[in-house]
């Protein structure tokens, strides 16, 4: 983290990061505008490139900070072995709730990837994107106890189904979690939420 960044108070802090998150997330790195972030952070733009250097050096930053936080407080507490498959999304949930508290463009910055108009940006990131160990289906979906699904199903099309249920209802709560006037950041009203959904999920799929 640039110095200056670092020694900023929390909010401070976080309130530029989650600026810029916001606003490459949306536009991308050409299109990002500096002044945009400056504003939705509350600073100056002299203020603000004094804490942050230049465009490419925050986007680099925010890369590498957003891909260290995600593996830490993510990946890294996630419980890998856990049989049952529901379990083991609803563990996925709530960790990414966490992040996304505190960050809430965290994951939608990570999946940019198109390349840009600066050679030493498409550099740098075909360099990050091959060291970084990605986090795929077969991770969440693959080594469970198949033996809790309904008789007669096809357990892999069954997968697939709740996989693609589960976009749906990602999409669905990042929208409501970007939304600066929503109020949902209740953890109870929050976990039921997310265990009405498995409820019916599992109806459909267990025995």
């Amino acid at each position: 983290m640039p110095i200056l960044l670092s020694n900023l108070e929390a909010a401070r802090r976080d309130a530029i990061l989650n600026a810029a998150l916001k606003e490459f997330s949306g536009k991308g790195f050409d299109e990002a505008s500096t002044n945009v972030m400056a504003r939705e952070a509350g600073l100056s733009k002299g203020l603000f490139f004094h804490y942050v250097g230049s465009k490419q050096d925050l986007f680099l930053f925010l890369y590498d900070y957003c891909s260290d936080l995600i593996h830490k407080e993510y990946l890294a507490l996630m419980n890998f072995k856990e049989p049952d498959l529901f379990e083991r999304l609803r563990q996925s949930y709530l960790l990414q709730l966490e992040l996304l508290r505190r960050y809430p463009w965290i994951f939608e910055f990570q999946k940019l990837s198109a390349p840009t108009q600066s050679a030493e940006i498409n550099k740098e990131m075909e360099r990050r994107q091959h060291e970084k160990q990605p986090f795929c289906y077969e991770a969440m979906f693959g080594s469970i106890d198949e033996s809790n699904f309904r008789e007669g199903l096809d357990v892999e099309k069954g997968k697939q189904i709740i996989f693609w249920a589960n976009v749906g209802f990602t999409n669905e709560l990042l929208a409501d979690l970007q939304n600066p006037d929503a109020s949902i950041w209740d953890s109870d009203s929050l976990a039921a939420k997310l265990d009405g959904f498995f409820h019916e999920l599992r109806k459909l799929f267990y025995k």
